[in-house]
């Protein structure tokens, strides 16, 4: 990230903005106690008219005293304005902890009851194998929370070096659900093919598939459906691959679209319940991941019916014959 230049820290701005205060109110005790009593003796000394000699220098004071006072209200305004975003990103970040950590504890208890369990009584065969079920999928919310942290650290490094190739979208985004079945296996997921014939992007796999996987379980997850149903359809548009995931969940404001993207944030809804919020980094992750890859992504609300569609938009590879 660049760094700002010294003369604009809030510090920097801060002190100059009390300096400025100081000078303003030095000038002005100066100026018209010394300056006007010793223009005053000139004017009795040789007999000059007041206003030819005064009025100059007093509007030469107001001049001067409003830009001072300009300088200070700019760097109040400053301050203000770095200590309204410095409270939002602690919010922020405190919101990020305190749901985390119930992220975090959540399948962390529910291992140590179903561990409780197995010392304390003995189950069927049956018992045993659901329980061990409920802890794998607990293992795996531990997992994928851990995993968020470290992508989103090791994508946010300048020092990443992604490993691009010509991949097939539409493929590759199959070949995820179909191995992903297991983590779906509640939702209607709907690949539209592509018209045509088959297009490349320069992709690399692993952060592709975290993002698309990322916005299928976002669907999936801020969803009331009985049935969580997600059309993914691909576009070819003026040399940029469009993949749409449009869902028929809780749906985002118009307020929101652009804010669900920054680190922390969470959209606030009221269905957004406490069993159902996320650690405000999912979304993030997917832009950065759509960045990497010379793209952007955009939420929007559907128009026919309840729900989200987020567009990822790629570049696409040139070399492989399409126009």
């Amino acid at each position: 990230m660049k760094r700002s230049p010294w003369f604009l820290h809030p510090i920097a701005v801060f002190v100059f903005s009390i300096a400025a205060l100081a000078l303003s109110l030095f000038l002005y005790i100066y100026w018209y106690m010394e300056a006007n009593a010793g223009l005053k003796s000139l004017v009795e000394r040789f007999n000059l008219e007041p206003d030819q000699v005064l009025a100059p220098q007093t509007w030469m004071v107001i001049l001067v005293l409003s830009i001072l006072v300009g300088i200070i209200l700019i760097g109040i305004f400053t301050i203000f304005v770095y200590n309204q975003k410095t409270v939002q990103l602690y919010r922020l970040q405190h919101n990020f902890i305190n749901n985390f950590t119930h992220e975090l504890k959540t399948p962390v208890t529910s291992l140590k009851l179903f561990i409780e369990t197995f010392l304390k009584h003995e189950l069927s065969r049956e018992d045993r194998e659901k329980y061990l079920r409920y802890m794998i999928t607990d293992v795996g919310r531990l997992s994928d929370n851990i995993n968020l942290i470290l992508n989103l650290a090791k994508i946010e490094s300048k020092a990443y070096q992604g490993v691009f190739t010509d991949e097939d979208p539409v493929s590759a985004v199959r070949e995820l659900v179909e191995k992903s079945g297991m983590i779906l296996e509640k939702a209607e997921i709907r690949i539209h093919e592509l018209p045509g014939n088959p297009v490349l992007c320069r992709l690399d796999r692993p952060l592709f598939d975290m993002l698309v996987l990322n916005l299928i379980t976002n669907a999936v997850k801020y969803n009331r459906s009985e049935t969580p149903r997600i059309d993914i359809r691909f576009e070819n548009r003026a040399g940029r691959l469009h993949i749409a995931f449009e869902d028929n969940g809780i749906g985002i404001s118009g307020a929101e679209k652009k804010k669900i993207f920054r680190r922390f944030y969470q959209a606030r809804s009221n269905d957004r319940t406490s069993s159902n919020r996320g650690t405000g980094l999912g979304l993030h992750l997917v832009q950065n991941v759509a960045r990497i890859h010379k793209g952007q992504v955009q939420a929007e609300k559907r128009k026919d019916g309840p729900g989200s569609i987020f567009t990822v938009t790629l570049p696409l590879n040139h070399d492989n014959g399409e126009g």
